[in-house]
């Protein structure tokens, strides 16, 4: 089973991992890039979906409403605390770019009808977790605090020749309130972009037992299984980091072995 993907730049909306064609069953994910004056209309159709600002600025058109301007950097790494829109099933939405744009698509399927939500910088929780060698800054954007349902979604930074996520965790057992089955996704960006990182996961009974070298614009899925990421020194190592499953939060457990850290 190979988990990770890949992405190349593409104008317009290009899906990675779709339901029934990936690991995943229970989340989804996109990007969609845009030059200049450039539109996107989008359908959310079954699904509650985050649309987070990777980079540049945009207009967004649904309904009667329109939200001016959203987004706050011009790169992950010049502002660690994104902006990013929210909006709920059935939903028909028209994205027109400022500048150029690139916008992670987020999605999850819910069964209720919530409220579209714009949420700017200053919604963002940031908070420095761990301690030096498995530190990072891991900024909280959809979760909830927000209108989402199911959806739990952040941003991770790296220091530089560290671990995140350490010890190794999993989230595929129900076992409240200890854990909870929750999918997940890790999209990782580099700076300078030829950097990499080590993303490790694995099960217990090593039925999966994978240490993939993700590059910018990767993503590795996480439908089941402990997982930990390394950071190569000297590189600047984000990935965004989604989750979607029964419970909305952080319901894990450690791999015992390793748990003593």
């Amino acid at each position: 089973m190979n988990l990770k993907k890949s992405y190349k730049k593409t104008i317009g909306y290009t899906p990675i991992c779709k339901i029934g064609e990936c690991s995943l069953k229970m989340l989804e994910f996109g990007i969609i890039e845009l030059e200049p004056g450039d539109k996107q209309a989008y359908n959310t159709l079954d699904k509650e979906t985050a649309f987070i600002m990777l980079e540049g600025h945009c207009n967004v058109k649904f309904d009667d409403v329109l939200w001016y301007n959203i987004g706050n950097r011009s790169n992950v790494f010049a502002n660690r605390k994104a902006e990013c829109f929210y909006m709920p099933i059935e939903q028909q939405l028209v994205i027109e770019a400022i500048d150029h744009v690139k916008i992670a698509v987020c999605a999850a399927p819910i069964n209720e009808k919530t409220e579209p939500q714009l949420l700017r910088e200053d919604h963002v929780v940031l908070k420095v977790l761990g301690e030096v060698p498995f530190q990072r800054e891991t900024s909280f954007l959809i979760d909830s605090n927000s209108n989402a349902k199911v959806l739990t979604i952040g941003e991770c930074y790296i220091t530089p020749g560290n671990w995140a996520g350490f010890p190794p965790h999993k989230h595929d057992e129900d076992n409240m309130p200890a854990e909870c089955i929750a999918e997940e996704i890790y999209y990782f960006l580099f700076d300078p972009n030829q950097g990499f990182a080590v993303q490790c996961v694995y099960t217990s009974d090593g039925t999966v037992d994978e240490a993939y070298r993700v590059k910018n614009n990767e993503l590795v899925e996480f439908p089941y299984g402990y997982h930990t990421t390394v950071s190569t020194p000297g590189y600047s190592t984000y990935f965004l980091w989604l989750m979607a499953g029964e419970y909305q939060g952080f319901n894990r457990s450690l791999d015992a072995q390793h748990a003593w850290m």
